[in-house]
Formats: C-alpha cells, sequence, structure tokens
C-alpha cells in the first residue's frame, strides 16, 4: 500500500516516524512519501519538503511568508495527485493539514486519516464542521477528545499517548540517583529541575524569573536546567552563571526529571512528561501583556486548563502560574509547598496516578497503524 503523510513540525516528525514503524510491521510492501523531517526520513521512504521549510509560528512570521506557504500547499497538493497513494495521514498542523484534506477528500476522493487532532478543544471550535466533512477517522492521543468530539456528533478513535511511550521505551529506564550524578559530574545534593521551553523567545521569557525564584533552595539543591534541542549552548551562558548552582544539560531531560525531587515547567508535552515520571511540579509560563493574556485566557479559550496534566484529569491537578500569576513570589511559595509539605506533594503523585490510568497503556503508534491498516484491508 502507498502511504502519504503531511507533517509541519519537529513533534509531528516524531509521532509521525513511529507510525511508519508501526504501519510498516502490519504491511511489508507499505510505500512512504511525505513531508516530514530526519526522523521520518530514517524510517525509509522519500521525504518531499522538510518541515523546517514550514514551520512557520505565530501571526507576523506567517504574514512574511505567505507566499512559500501557498507554494508549498500547492505544491503538495499536486504531489499527491501524482503520488496516487491508498490512504493520506495528516499529523496535526491545522492551518496547512485541513486545507489539504479538503483537496484530497473532495478532488482526489482519497481516504483521509488524521493522527492527533489540533486543539480544537481550545478555539477555533468551528473547524470541527471540516473534520467531518473531509476526514474518514480521526485518531486522537488525549482521552477526552473523545467526548469533545462526541458532543458534535462526530466518533474519533482514542489511540493512547504517544508520550507514554516514550516514557515507557526511554534510555537508562533504570538509572539511579547516584549513577546519574556520577555520569555527569554533579554533586550528591538533591535535584530541582527546571524546563525553560525549546526556543529562544521561551527561554528568554522564561528562566530568569525561574532562576530567581529558585534562588533560596540552592542550600540544599542543585538546578538543573534541561537544554533544550537545536539551542546553542551558548545561548544558556548568560542564564547559568547567574549563580553557581546552576547546570545546563542537554538530551538528558527525561533523566533529570527522572532524578529530580521537583521541577518547574512551562506549558505543553513538557507537563505531561513530567507527570508520567512522577515528579511534582509547578506549570509556568510567561506571557506579554499578563493582564490582557489572562482576560483572553478566561474569555476567549474554551478551556479551563493550560496544562495537559489538569486537562487529561479533568481538575487541578498541578498549579498553573502564568500570565498574571506568574511571579516570583508565586513559582517560590508553590515549590516550598512541593518540596516540604509532604501531604501536598504526595497528593499531588496520588493524583498523577489517576490521570496515568486515565490514558492507558504504551502502544499508540500501534494502534493508530492497526485502525488505518484495516480500514484499508476492510
Amino acid at each position: 500500500m502507498k502511504y502519504y503523510l503531511v507533517v509541519g513540525e519537529a513533534s509531528g516528525d516524531l509521532h509521525a516516524s513511529n507510525l511508519m514503524q508501526s504501519l510498516g510491521e502490519l504491511d511489508r510492501d507499505a510505500d512512504f512519501r511525505y513531508f516530514g523531517g530526519d526522523l521520518m526520513q530514517s524510517k525509509g521512504g522519500t521525504l518531499v519538503k522538510h518541515y523546517r521549510e514550514m514551520a512557520y509560528m505565530g501571526i507576523i512570521p506567517v504574514i512574511l511568508h505567505a507566499r512559500t506557504i501557498l507554494h508549498n500547499l500547492d505544491f503538495c497538493k499536486k504531489d499527491i495527485a501524482t503520488y496516487k497513494p491508498d490512504v493520506v495521514i495528516l499529523v496535526d498542523y491545522p492551518g496547512f493539514n485541513l486545507k489539504v484534506a479538503k483537496y484530497v477528500k473532495s478532488r482526489l476522493h482519497i481516504p483521509v486519516h488524521y493522527y492527533i487532532s489540533p486543539k480544537v478543544w481550545a478555539w477555533k471550535e468551528y473547524r470541527v464542521k471540516s473534520f467531518k466533512k473531509y476526514v474518514d477517522e480521526m485518531l486522537c492521543i488525549l482521552p477526552f477528545e473523545v467526548d469533545f468530539f462526541r458532543k458534535h456528533q462526530y466518533m474519533v478513535h482514542y489511540v493512547g499517548n504517544p508520550t507514554v511511550d516514550a516514557i515507557a521505551n526511554r534510555d537508562y529506564l533504570e538509572e539511579s540517583f547516584d549513577g546519574f550524578i556520577q555520569a555527569n559530574h554533579l554533586d550528591n545534593k538533591p535535584i530541582i529541575a527546571l524546563l525553560a521551553g525549546s526556543r529562544k523567545q521561551e527561554i528568554a521569557s522564561n528562566l530568569p524569573v525561574m532562576l530567581e525564584a529558585v534562588k533560596g533552595f540552592t542550600d540544599g539543591y542543585q538546578i538543573i536546567v534541561a537544554g533544550a534541542p537545536g539551542i546553542d549552548p551558548l545561548f544558556y551562558k548568560k542564564f547559568e552563571y547567574s549563580f553557581q548552582s546552576v547546570r545546563v544539560l542537554f538530551g538528558r531531560t527525561y533523566r533529570i526529571l527522572a532524578q529530580a525531587d521537583a521541577a518547574l515547567v512551562t506549558s505543553g508535552t513538557a507537563t505531561l512528561e513530567t507527570a508520567l515520571l512522577n515528579v511534582p511540579q509547578v506549570v509556568c509560563y510567561r506571557t506579554p501583556l499578563p493582564k490582557l493574556t489572562w482576560l483572553g485566557f478566561k474569555y476567549i479559550l474554551h478551556t479551563p486548563f493550560i496544562s495537559l496534566v489538569n486537562l487529561i484529569s479533568g481538575r487541578e491537578v498541578v498549579k498553573e502560574l502564568f500570565a498574571k500569576k506568574f511571579t516570583v513570589d508565586d513559582l517560590r511559595m508553590e515549590l516550598k509547598q512541593l518540596l516540604h509539605v509532604q501531604s501536598y506533594r504526595q497528593n499531588m503523585l496520588n493524583n498523577y496516578k489517576e490521570m496515568q490510568m486515565k490514558l492507558g497503556e504504551p502502544g499508540a503508534s500501534h494502534t493508530a497503524a492497526k485502525i488505518i491498516y484495516r480500514q484499508l484491508h476492510p
């Protein structure tokens, strides 16, 4: 069978590469062609265009690169038409992929499967109409999305969460604290982990406040910053030496979290990873115009939380300090609770277990691949 995948960012490259692996195990004759990245290319097939040529985030970059985006879209449509796949698999990246879905379904009449639903439950709920019209199968990775789409009379599949898979299959699964600190030339004090984001702008906004908040803890703890992939280590130097107890380690985020007593984490998949590794955390995020952002969150977004942990749990499990609540004093107060109030700490860990049960066992890519394959072989 011929599979055409469209991915527009790094996280999609990871999840799509695992899906390709699983599809290849089910279909020995699988032929892949895709807009994607290095991880997908490592699985074989033909890389048509790298996501680096497509990943424009924010209103201004999108406007500035509108001509390039339209060219990529037109090229993608023509390439799919020429390739004539048995199925088109779209991975997140809604602004681009919904246009692809409309063309493929209405003009080429090829089945469209969507792996990893865009977050329409947070905003742009109107997009559900397009999903219902142009997407044959929606494969979701968050359990609450099933109920959200059911409300719109759209039946979708929950296939599991790929982050559960990543944690279960991570390297250094059995590493001890002593082994970790010896391998990384650290001292034997307990660890507070800082995950300040994946982009330079995020890091520059979040990390200075995080470092200020943990200053009072350095007598009893060592502070480890998880360096983001793709960021030059020199970028961190201006933050690293604000005081002596800070180390920045790259390529070891799961290992850092697995040994940490607590973590300050920017919103995103990192909050879920932290919870799956059973680390008490404060979710925090600095925004421009914090008061205006807070009003926008309350009155425009259709979600009560920003962290995946709370969204999956359906209640506040971790404290969310963002926009006007993102202050040094509030971060410091919450961190004290996590480190020194045993009942508070244990309650969070107990809630993590309930959340993990909702997510289910590992195997998201295998489950998704089975659904796609069976639809093609009724």
